[in-house]
């Protein structure tokens, strides 16, 4: 049976101040896939994924989402869309419960409906005690674990995910793991960034590296492996952006802390 194309893009550049952070991106997601998409900091990740939300607009090439050109969609596209942004921004005057509902709302989602959902999706995540309770007094994994539920709560068909398991317990990252997995197997598909490398290698269908606003290795892990002769995904990484001087780094740092000369 053919795989469906989710995402697709074409010739993708995004260009500040006159030097191209995404250069000429080509890429195609299917669905049911968990994409791991990385790369070092100011590689493109987030700028490609903002430009697929329509957060950021001007660019050259094209985005297609679910079969159309995302310049001839109106935003009833992003009904079918969640997003856990690396820094979100949440709102700590108000409740889960209100936070939620919120949210929910902003998907179609009656009230009543989702203040039922939310309840019962809390209580999968050992929170439901504080559904009532302000945010501002959640610590960062709690923040984390509605801001996960927020980006489920409308059952998308696809889910964006910056760093998702920042601030997590051990259990909540193995549950969550096996979510994205479940998911998957529904045939959700899944653009996941993180520099979490072990989680990568491990969830991830297919491996996207990004270095220098270009693509510099798409495959499974075990192929990524066999083309690099690398044992990990971290010596893959390393290898692919010429990075290996952190050894020498480290070695530096702990130096200086120590009162020696460098």
């Amino acid at each position: 049976m053919e795989r469906k194309e989710v995402i697709k893009l074409a010739g993708l550049t995004k260009s500040y101040g006159g030097e191209n952070v995404l250069d000429e991106i080509n890429l195609t997601v299917y669905e049911g896939q968990i994409v791991g998409y990385i790369g070092p900091n100011g590689a493109g990740k987030s700028t490609t994924v903002k430009l697929m939300l329509g957060l950021i607009e001007e660019y050259y090439g094209e985005i297609h989402l679910f079969g159309e050109n995302l310049q001839k969609l109106d935003h009833s596209y992003k009904r079918r869309i969640g997003y856990v942004p690396e820094n979100a921004e949440i709102y700590d005057s108000l409740t889960a419960a209100e936070y939620l509902i919120f949210i929910a709302g902003l998907y179609g989602i009656e009230e009543e409906e989702a203040l039922e959902k939310a309840g019962n999706l809390m209580e999968q995540f050992n929170i439901e005690h504080v559904l009532h309770a302000r945010l501002s007094s959640f610590s960062k994994g709690m923040k984390q674990k509605v801001l996960i539920i927020s980006s489920l709560i409308h059952n998308p068909d696809v889910l964006f995910l910056d760093e998702p398991l920042s601030g997590l317990d051990a259990n909540s990252m193995m549950v969550v793991k096996e979510i994205l997995a479940l998911l998957a197997e529904q045939g959700k598909t899944i653009f996941y960034s993180s520099h979490i490398m072990d989680i990568v290698e491990k969830i991830s269908h297919r491996i996207v590296l990004l270095s220098g606003g270009s693509i510099v290795a798409d495959g499974t892990f075990e192929e990524l492996k066999e083309k690099n002769k690398q044992g990990t995904l971290e010596d893959i990484f390393n290898d692919l952006t010429g990075f290996h001087q952190h050894k020498d780094i480290a070695s530096a740092f702990v130096k200086i802390v120590q009162g020696e000369t460098v």
